[in-house]
C-alpha cells in the first residue's frame, strides 16, 4: 500500500471487537473444558480414540481441504464464527488422547491441573517474550528466583545458584554439554573443536539426547563412550573410571560425563557420590540428567535417590513429567548462574542491555544459544504455590506407593514377571505377561501378546499404557521379547485403578490363546 497523504487515517477492523471475541469464544472454550475433565472423572469421557491409520485425522479435522478453509476464514464466512471456532476446539480435544483420564499410564507425564490451565492461559494473554527483561520484568524475575529455589533443593546453595528453562529436557541436556565445552574450554567457543577430540561418557540406558548433543556440538556420536551398567541398572563406576583412562591413551580429551536420574526404561538412579569422585579426579564436567526423576527431591523420603546431586556442575530437572505443570517446563540447575551467560552470550547490544552488575543478567536469553523464550518458570511458580512443597512431596510419594502395589501385586500373579526391581526405583514399572504360564514363550511371541494386550486396552477406552523392549537386548544380542512399561504418576490413579488395571490384561491375554 502506498500512502501519498502523510495525514491519512490508517485502521483495520480485524481486532477491532476483541473483548467481544473474548467472551465469546474463551468463556465457551473453557466450559468444554471443564466438562470434558467432569466427564472424564464421571466415567462418561474415555481415553480418547484409536487410529489405525493416522490419516483418518485428515478426514476427520477436515485437514485435507486446508486450501479453502484457509482462504475463507471463518470470521468472514460464518453467521457464529465464535461458535464455529470452538466447535474445531472441542473436535480436536475429541480426537486427542485424554491424558486427564486415570487410565492415562503411557508416557513419562499425565495430565495438568486447573492451576496449570491458568498458567498457560496467563503465558498467553500475556504473548510476551523472556528473552529481554524491558518486555517481561515479572516473567525474568520469577524465573530466576524459582530457579534458584529449585536448585537449592539438590543442594546447590547460594546467591549465585539458580537455572534456566528451556523447550524439554534434551534441550536442558544440550545446553549442559555446550556449557561444559565453553566453560572448561573456552577457546571452542571461536576456534571450535578443531584441535580437541572430545570425549563423552553416559551410561547405557541414558537418554538419546546425549548422543544429540555430541552430534549437535560437532564432537560426533560414535565419540559418546556407552558405560554398562549393573542389574539395576546403574552405571558401573569402575568401568567408568577405566574408560576415561583407557580413551585418554587414545588421544582423547576427556569433556563430560553424564549420570541419570530416572532412566528413560526402567527409572534407575546412578550412583552420583561415586560418580563425582572419578569426574573431580579427570577435571570432567558431571552433569545429572534428572529429567525424569529428579523430583524425587520433593519426597522427604524418596530424595535420598538424589544423594551426591549437590557435586553436580549441572542438573536438568523437568517439573512438566512428575509434578503435573503444563508441558513444556524443563530447568538446567548450576551452582552459579552466571556461567550461562559466560559461555553463551555474544555482542548483541541491540538487544540485551539490562545487566544491572557486572556478574548478574537479566536479560535471560543472554544466557542461551537461542532467542525466543517462553516463560514455563511461570506454570511451576503457580503450581508450587497452590499445591506447595508439601503438595509436591504428597504427589510424588503417592504415586511411587502406587508403583509398589502394582508392582508387589503382579509379582504374586502366575503369568507376570516383573523385569527390574521391586519396588522399581521410579514410577514406571516394567513387566511380561504370559497368559499360559506352563508353557515357556520366545521372545517374539512375548512381543506379539505385549503389542496384541497394549492395543485391546486402548480400544477398550480405559487404559493407555506403553511398551519397549529391553535394552539389554541390544547389548547381549538377544531377543527376550518386548515388556509393557507402565507409568504411574497421576495423583488421580487409585489401587483400585491397578485391580482393574491387571483384570484387563489378564482378561485380553486370554483372547491370544483363543
Amino acid at each position: 500500500m502506498t500512502i501519498d497523504n502523510v495525514n491519512a487515517q490508517i485502521v483495520s477492523d480485524l481486532e477491532e471487537n476483541r473483548v467481544e471475541d473474548l467472551e465469546h469464544i474463551l468463556k465457551p472454550a473453557l466450559d468444554v473444558v471443564i466438562k470434558h475433565v467432569k466427564d472424564t472423572d464421571s466415567g462418561e469421557q474415555d481415553i480418547g480414540p484409536t487410529f489405525d491409520d493416522p490419516k483418518e485425522l485428515y478426514q476427520i479435522l477436515d485437514l485435507d481441504h486446508l486450501d479453502s478453509l484457509f482462504d475463507r476464514s471463518i470470521q468472514r464466512d460464518s453467521k457464529d464464527p465464535a461458535a464455529e471456532i470452538v466447535g474445531v476446539f472441542e473436535k480436536i480435544l475429541k480426537n486427542s488422547v485424554n491424558t486427564w483420564h486415570r487410565g492415562f499410564m503411557d508416557k513419562l507425564y499425565a495430565s495438568t491441573n486447573p492451576v496449570g490451565v491458568l498458567s498457560d492461559l496467563l503465558l498467553s494473554a500475556l504473548n510476551t517474550n523472556v528473552h529481554v527483561f524491558t518486555v517481561s520484568p515479572a516473567l525474568t524475575a520469577i524465573e530466576r528466583k524459582v530457579a534458584q529455589k529449585y536448585a537449592s533443593l539438590f543442594g546447590f546453595s547460594g546467591p549465585k545458584a539458580g537455572g534456566l528453562t528451556f523447550s524439554g529436557g534434551s534441550w536442558s541436556n544440550i545446553t549442559s554439554l555446550q556449557l561444559a565445552r565453553s566453560l572448561l574450554f573456552p577457546e571452542t567457543k571461536v576456534t571450535g573443536n578443531s584441535d580437541k577430540k572430545f570425549a563423552i561418557y553416559t551410561s547405557v540406558h541414558a537418554h538419546y539426547s546425549v548422543d544429540k548433543a555430541a552430534i549437535l556440538l560437532g564432537i560426533g556420536a560414535k565419540n559418546v563412550f556407552k558405560i554398562p551398567v549393573n542389574e539395576h541398572g546403574q552405571m558401573i563406576v569402575d568401568l567408568l573410571d577405566s574408560t576415561i583412562e583407557k580413551t585418554i591413551n587414545e588421544g582423547y580429551t576427556p569433556l563430560y560425563v553424564n549420570a541419570t536420574a530416572g532412566t528413560t526404561v526402567f527409572g534407575s538412579f546412578d550412583p552420583f557420590e561415586e560418580i563425582a569422585e572419578v569426574t573431580k579426579k579427570y577435571h570432567i564436567w558431571f552433569h545429572i540428567d534428572g529429567s525424569w526423576g529428579g523430583n524425587a527431591i520433593f519426597s522427604p523420603t524418596r530424595k535420598a535417590h538424589l544423594k551426591g546431586s549437590n557435586l553436580a556442575d549441572s542438573i536438568t530437572a523437568s517439573p512438566h513429567k512428575m509434578l503435573g505443570v503444563p508441558a513444556t517446563c524443563s530447568f538446567l540447575l548450576v551452582p552459579n548462574d552466571r556461567v550461562f551467560t559466560q559461555a553463551n552470550s555474544l555482542e548483541a547490544p541491540y538487544l540485551f542491555h539490562n545487566a544491572v552488575a557486572e556478574d548478574e543478567n537479566f536479560d535471560l536469553a543472554n544466557g542461551t544459544m537461542g532467542c525466543g523464550r517462553r516463560g514455563d518458570a511461570l506454570k511451576f511458580y503457580l503450581g508450587w504455590l497452590y499445591y506447595g512443597t508439601s503438595g509436591y512431596a504428597e504427589r510424588v510419594d503417592h504415586a511411587y506407593a502406587i508403583g509398589e502395589y502394582f508392582a508387589r501385586k503382579i509379582s504374586k500373579i502366575d503369568g507376570f514377571s516383573v523385569v527390574g526391581d521391586i519396588p522399581p526405583p521410579c514410577l514406571q514399572v516394567c513387566f511380561q505377561y504370559n497368559p499360559v504360564p506352563s508353557k515357556k514363550l520366545s521372545g517374539p511371541e512375548l512381543t506379539k501378546i505385549t503389542r496384541y494386550i497394549a492395543k485391546k486396552l486402548h480400544s477398550s477406552g480405559e487404559f493407555l499404557s506403553d511398551f519397549a523392549p529391553n535394552p539389554n537386548d541390544a547389548i547381549s544380542g538377544e531377543d527376550n521379547g518386548e515388556f509393557f512399561r507402565v507409568v504411574f504418576n497421576s495423583p488421580n490413579v487409585t489401587s483400585s485403578t491397578i485391580d482393574q488395571l491387571v483384570e484387563r490384561i489378564v482378561e485380553f491375554g486370554k483372547d491370544t490363546q483363543a
